[in-house]
């Protein structure tokens, strides 16, 4: 057994700011590690702060430990291993989650590990370790061909829904073939081929299970409230009997270089603007020189200070941002510089900018300034990515894979903190200057002579819209297959333990002379505080003609103040390791920040010369006009941002402000100008309504003392709201379709008028669609659509939280081939669902309602989004509880009359983005009519 603490915040405190080793002893995360005999790897760490507990299972298995042709098996067995075990059953693991108020099974594939995770009340640990272990040791015998053949349709809709059906989709398998050698374990995509995975037998998946799902190349991670001992004795009960495998080779790293530069090019379906990508061979994940690299692309392309952003933004102004970072991995790394430019240009004036820049950086290096900027955001985002229990164990496991040493942490944060500004030209020079790189241009169709000069056409894999072109299958049976033995019945699920109580975090309120409300939780889990000042407004106060108004206010409120320069501020915030963002939304206008507890006074001096003191910068406000009409012209490429703004135009008609963008459009935002956003600014910002919200490591008194000098100085006034145009329910149901030739989905979008989130009967019908739509796996959408037929990557339907009437909505993206059906079966599930609902659907809906409230408060964002609910809607302090009540109530009639009265499937938009050329004559037969074509000039 290993023990170890570690602080290494209390390092970096001493360094960035010479803090006392005093102050910094509390900085550190406990955590125990074993083996058990079969080499499964175990790792505990213990937080009583909320009463709960995250379980991860990670196996040493990515794409890397594929082989070439039979690519994707990895992402593949994230996939298999929810669907059954032969303890739980069919779709057990799903199953337990909805019964047990878990967060809901999940998992992810990289190159170089894949990892299943959830976290769930803590008195469900013993039944999360028995699932966890039936997964490893209880599952391969289940795989039968029918699943097998379903689970490929799904992956292969996440495949187009990821890749083939978005702009730009296509960028990292140009990039990797090219970058990579043919034999490399890096040369394919984690999510594989459509042609592997149609290969793929039964045989094949067996053996790579039986070679890779082992217990000596897995890592046991528990992380939360629970007791040591106790786990300990159910991680032996459950896994000391699974075999060991054999032996796993680890792989050696694979570093690549380059003998010349490739430049590629790709006519992008989807892309309406041109896309540069320069990737340049790198390191390996922890490899020394990963931390100055790090450094190098955020000094190079971050911010206003940043060579790249001044050069390619600001003074050329082709493109309205820059992105730059270092991609590592296990055994190889890469450096990727990207830049969407603005309609039209043409990319080898963007390739001349990028290398004006890398001079300029060859002759000043970064100054030791901007150097501690970028190491002061560290403590900061440090915290963030430990404010979850399941954070710490994705943490701790990572760096046991990777390094075996889950200590490698503390090192890691040293060879961080000790980057110089030479190791930083170094690198510079050592992987980017005048070294070979692979270069694509992703441009529109039809645009070829917008790419980098002299590049050659990329090879990409397009799949082809062929009716009935997927194979049959049959998941629905039972499977029949031998049981592995085991010394107990492990078809017996284990018994809660305990039972753990909701604890509201405790509000305290004050009220400020102007008009402004104060509310916030005191939580001293770790030196940092969120806040949110919400000004109610947003979109609602603007008129059609000024659409956008409030999202480029919220834009230029972010671009200097009257007292600091656009960099000067942004300077400012990043040397406090702060961030403060502006929003526009819906009904309000967010000013919302993230700090260390030491710096928030600080943090607040910034917000109130934000919002009191605009700069009102003319230059800053042109450049993000231009930057907001590339977004649009961006999205209406988009086929699920073309079924977002279509779908809103179909609920709330031409007349009202709700069915624009919050962008605006491409007229109105055009039309817009700098004493527009002063109007609205000076009409309808205003302390009278707003709330300051805030939670973290601070009370009551300090809080109100931060904005007393913002509520003193912003002279208060009313505010009219406009009456928001009456929605209706549409008196029967019609199909429209938008045209996107070509497409490889279909994006559904079905819905209509619901209610709102002050209504009564908001909360019930959330209860009442967590079996349609809105419980994940556990929805009767997900398993006919995904489990039983393999149509969608994924569905769900949801009803929209406003404080004027929201939709309900199902939304999904299906395979092109099968767009009627997919629809005649979501209509035939919405339209069965009152009658078919059960004495046993309640029992599960009600049981993951009122056990999921144990996870509601876990983090600061969790507690902050409590009072944005309670400040948005009025919800009274103890609201949980009341919804407890509630839940408690509902009885079987009572769903089944909501779900009559809020989802009729006859009086419904059915919005469908795809292509019409195959699927629009068929829709005629869902029996609404002949589908209306929104695009008819496509």
């Amino acid at each position: 057994m290993l023990k170890i603490k570690l602080s290494f915040f209390a390092l970096l405190l001493n360094i960035i700011f010479g803090f006392s080793q005093s102050q910094s002893k509390s900085l550190s995360i406990d955590f125990e590690t074993f083996e058990l005999e079969n080499g499964l790897k175990v790792i505990f760490h213990q937080d009583h702060s909320d009463p709960v507990v995250a379980v991860a299972l990670t196996a040493h298995v990515g794409s890397a430990r594929e082989k070439e042709g039979r690519t994707g098996f990895a992402h593949l067995f994230e996939h298999l291993l929810f669907l059954e075990s032969e303890n739980l059953g069919k779709g057990g693991l799903d199953k337990l989650s909805a019964r047990i108020g878990g967060s809901g099974a999940n998992g992810s594939t990289s190159r170089d590990r894949t990892n299943y995770f959830q976290t769930v009340p803590k008195d469900a640990l013993e039944k999360m370790i028995w699932a966890e272990a039936d997964k490893l040791g209880f599952f391969i015998n289940t795989v039968t061909e029918p699943v097998l053949a379903k689970e490929k349709q799904v992956v292969k809709n996440e495949k187009r829904q990821a890749v083939d059906n978005r702009p730009y989709g296509h960028t990292m398998f140009v990039i990797d073939r090219n970058l990579y050698p043919q034999n490399h374990p890096y040369n394919w995509q984690v999510i594989g081929s459509l042609e592997d995975l149609q290969n793929a037998t039964l045989k094949d998946v067996k053996e790579f299970y039986k070679k890779w799902y082992v217990p000596n190349n897995v890592i046991l991670t528990i992380a939360g409230d629970f007791d040591k001992e106790q786990a300990r004795e159910w991680v032996h009960k459950y896994f000391d009997e699974i075999e060991r495998g054999p032996k796993v080779t680890e792989l050696k790293k694979q570093p690549v270089t380059l003998t010349e530069t490739q430049k590629l090019y790709h006519e992008d379906n989807f892309a309406k603007l041109p896309e540069l990508t320069l990737t340049w061979p790198s390191v390996y994940s922890y490899h020394k020189d990963s931390y100055p690299l790090d450094i190098l692309t955020k000094y190079l392309s971050e911010g206003k200070n940043a060579p790249l952003y001044k050069l390619l933004v600001e003074e050329k102004k082709l493109t309205g941002e820059v992105e730059m970072f270092n991609y590592t991995s296990e055994l190889a790394g890469q450096l990727m510089l990207q830049v969407r430019a603005y309609e039209g240009i043409k990319l080898d004036s963007v390739k001349l900018a990028i290398d004006r820049s890398f001079k300029e950086f060859e002759k000043n290096g970064i100054p030791e300034k901007d150097l501690k900027r970028i190491k002061a955001g560290l403590e900061t985002d440090f915290y963030n990515s430990i404010s979850s229990v399941l954070g710490k164990g994705f943490q701790l496991a990572q760096y046991e894979i990777y390094t075996k040493d889950p200590n490698q942490i503390n090192k890691q944060v040293e060879q961080l903190l000790a980057v110089t500004t030479q190791d930083v030209k170094r690198v510079y020079n050592d992987y980017i200057k005048e070294r070979h790189y692979i270069a694509t241009s992703f441009v529109p169709k039809t645009k070829a002579e917008l790419a980098l000069s002299n590049s050659k056409k990329a090879e990409v894999i397009e799949e082809a819209i062929v009716e009935g072109a997927e194979e049959k299958f049959d998941a629905s049976g039972k499977s029949a297959y031998k049981k592995t033995p085991s010394s107990f019945d492990r078809s017996i699920e284990p018994p809660y333990h305990g039972k753990p109580e909701l604890s509201l975090p405790e509000i305290w309120d004050a009220n400020m002379p102007s008009g402004m409300k104060v509310m916030g939780i005191t939580n001293k889990e770790v030196p940092l505080v969120r806040f949110s000042l919400d000004i109610k407004g947003g979109q609602l106060l603007e008129k059609t003609s000024k659409a956008g108004v409030a999202n480029l206010l919220a834009g230029l409120l972010e671009k200097g103040t009257a007292k600091k320069t656009p960099a000067q501020l942004e300077e400012a915030i990043e040397l406090l390791g702060a961030n403060i963002n502006v929003r526009a939304q819906d009904e309000k206008i967010s000013i919302s920040g993230n700090t260390l507890a030491k710096n928030y006074k600080e943090t607040m001096d910034l917000v109130k010369e934000m919002i009191l003191e605009p700069r009102w910068d003319e230059k800053e406000f042109e450049l993000l006009k231009q930057q907001t009409l590339s977004e649009l012209q961006q999205q209406s490429g988009d086929p699920n941002r073309i079924a977002q703004n279509e779908f809103r135009k179909l609920i709330y008609g031409s007349n009202n402000i709700l069915a624009y963008n919050i962008l605006g459009t491409t007229e109105s935002v055009k039309n817009l100008s700098l004493e527009d956003l002063k109007v609205y600014y000076n009409e309808n910002l205003s302390p009278m309504l707003s709330t300051y919200l805030i939670v973290g490591e601070i009370n009551k008194e300090e809080a109100v003392n931060s904005i007393k000098a913002i509520s003193a100085n912003w002279p208060p006034k009313s505010v009219d709201f406009p009456k928001i145009p009456k929605v209706e329910l549409p008196k029967k149901s019609r199909v429209y379709f938008y045209d996107v030739p070509g497409a490889k989905q279909s994006v559904l979008a079905f819905g209509a008028p619901a209610l709102t989130a002050t209504s009564d009967d908001f909360y019930p019908a959330e209860v009442m669609n967590y079996r349609l739509g809105g419980g994940g796996f556990a929805s009767r959408l997900t398993q006919e659509l995904r489990e039983g037929k393999g149509y969608t990557y994924g569905i769900r339907s949801r009803f929209t939280d406003r404080s004027y009437i929201g939709p309900f909505m199902i939304s999904s993206g299906v395979r092109t081939n099968i767009t009627f059906e997919a629809a005649k079966l979501i209509r035939d599930i919405t339209a069965n669902y009152p009658t078919s609902f059960t004495a046993e659907d309640l029992e599960v809906t009600k049981s993951y309602m009122l056990k999921s409230n144990a996870r509601k408060f876990e983090t600061l964002q969790a507690k902050l989004n409590m009072l944005q609910e309670i400040s948005d809607y009025g919800y009274k302090y103890d609201y949980i509880k009341k919804r407890e009540e509630q839940v408690e109530e509902l009885s079987l009639l009572d769903i089944q009359d909501l779900a009559e009265k809020y989802v009729n499937p006859d009086r419904m938009y059915y919005l469908i983005v795809g292509d019409a050329k195959t699927q629009l004559k068929k829709l005629e037969d869902l029996g609404y009519g002949k589908p209306i074509l929104l695009n008819e000039d496509n």
